[in-house]
C-alpha cells in the first residue's frame, strides 16, 4: 500500500520519538561524541519538523510516477537531502539555531548521528513497524 500524507507525518513522527531519541541518547550523554550535548536532540527535532514539509512534496512526487510507489532508493535520497539541509541549516548558514556554538559542532560527529538515526529509523520502518502495527501498510502508513 502507498502510504498517505498523514500515515507519512504519523510514521515519521513516530519512528523519530521512538527509535530517533534511543539513538540519540548515546550521543547526547557523551558516550559518542567527545562531550554530552543536548544539539543532538535539537538536530532530530528539526528533521522532524521540516520533514514534514518535506512529505508533502514526497506525496506529490510519489503521485506522479505511474506505479504510485516510492522505492527504498528514493527514500536513501530523501535522507540525504535532509541531511544536506538540516546541515547547512546548523553548520554553514546558521538560520537553524543550537544550544552551542556553530562551529563547535563536528562534521563527522554530525554525518555519525545522523547516519545512525536514519539507518535505525529506516530500518525500523521497513521490518518493526510491519512487525508491531500489521494492518499499518494497508491503512496507508497510519497507526492511530
Amino acid at each position: 500500500m502507498t502510504p498517505t500524507l498523514l500515515g507519512r507525518w504519523q510514521t515519521r513522527l513516530l519512528l523519530l520519538a521512538t527509535v530517533g531519541v534511543l539513538v540519540s541518547i548515546p550521543f547526547a550523554i557523551g558516550l559518542i561524541s567527545n562531550k554530552p550535548n543536548l544539539i543532538y536532540f535539537w538536530i532530530l527535532a528539526y528533521v522532524a519538523i521540516f520533514g514534514l514539509g518535506w512529505d508533502i512534496l514526497y506525496n506529490y512526487l510519489q503521485k506522479s510516477r505511474w506505479d504510485r510507489d516510492w522505492p527504498a532508493v528514493y527514500q536513501l535520497f530523501a535522507g540525504i537531502w535532509e541531511m544536506v539541509f538540516v546541515f547547512c541549516g546548523v553548520k554553514i548558514w546558521g538560520f537553524l539555531p543550537i544550544p552551542m556554538p556553530k562551529n563547535e559542532l563536528s562534521p563527522s560527529i554530525f554525518l555519525l548521528h545522523y547516519s545512525i538515526v536514519w539507518l535505525a529509523v529506516f530500518i525500523s520502518s521497513q521490518s518493526l513497524m510491519r512487525i508491531i502495527f500489521p494492518r499499518w501498510r494497508f491503512r496507508g502508513g497510519k497507526w492511530l
